[in-house]
């Protein structure tokens, strides 16, 4: 049985204290059970020290690690990594054990379906600079989101688990967000998978605090495991 825990975003070094302390109390673990974090992982960020130290310390996390990207990802950079088919949906493998996991896309781990769909605006994007610390593939193309829905057509449009950065539109409104001008049509494309899909429950993280909504998870400090799969 695979086991899978899901976190909220990291932000490299900034935010990855959690996750030792998590995963050193927890017994009977290997590299076949997963950890999913739901975007701004920073694992592949300024391709030099800050990258080779947060891969090590989640290489030496007991689970394998997933993530969907943020907004605060080196996108330039995750691109050259070579497209490959894992569990049925497109990845980047950045090392055997540290997987992105990629805009659109189902994957099957255990007897479970993941619908995963990275991407977000950067509300501080006015004090970044382009192409070193903001890249405007944050926000999904037109072409990702088309894949997405014939994915999940394939699917009968039924999964158990949405993956994402951000949430749908009306999820967003429901918590008393605001919603930019930037990621109006996305967080909308995501209403649309809300309205169409059948799934048990949607993690997100981006807004950098724990929250529920009904079979919405809002998540950042928290880890979590999903029951056995």
């Amino acid at each position: 049985m695979n086991r899978v825990f899901i976190t909220g975003d990291i932000h490299g070094l900034i935010d990855i204290h959690k996750l030792p302390m998590y995963f050193g109390h927890k017994k009977n673990l290997n590299k076949q059970d997963y950890l999913i974090i739901c975007g701004d992982a920073g694992i592949v960020w300024d391709c030099q020290n800050q990258d080779a130290q947060v891969q090590s310390i989640l290489q030496d996390l007991p689970v394998t690690t997933l993530f969907v990207d943020g907004n605060h990802e080196n996108f330039a950079a995750l691109n050259e990594y070579t497209v490959e088919k894992w569990h049925g949906g497109k990845v980047h493998f950045i090392c055997d054990d540290i997987i992105h996991l990629m805009r659109g896309q189902v994957y099957t781990i255990g007897t479970q379906t993941f619908f995963t769909f990275g991407g977000a605006h950067s509300v501080d994007w006015y004090q970044r600079t382009e192409g070193i610390s903001w890249w405007k593939e944050e926000i999904p193309n037109h072409l990702e989101m088309q894949e997405g829905q014939d994915n999940l057509m394939k699917m009968n449009h039924k999964v158990d688990y949405i993956i994402t950065h951000t949430a749908p539109y009306e999820v967003l409104a429901e918590m008393g967000m605001d919603i930019s001008d930037e990621e109006e049509v996305f967080s909308l494309y995501l209403d649309h998978i809300r309205k169409i899909v059948d799934f048990k429950d949607w993690y997100f993280g981006h807004l950098h605090f724990d929250e529920e909504l009904n079979n919405f998870h809002c998540i950042f400090e928290n880890v979590v495991e999903l029951k056995e799969i």
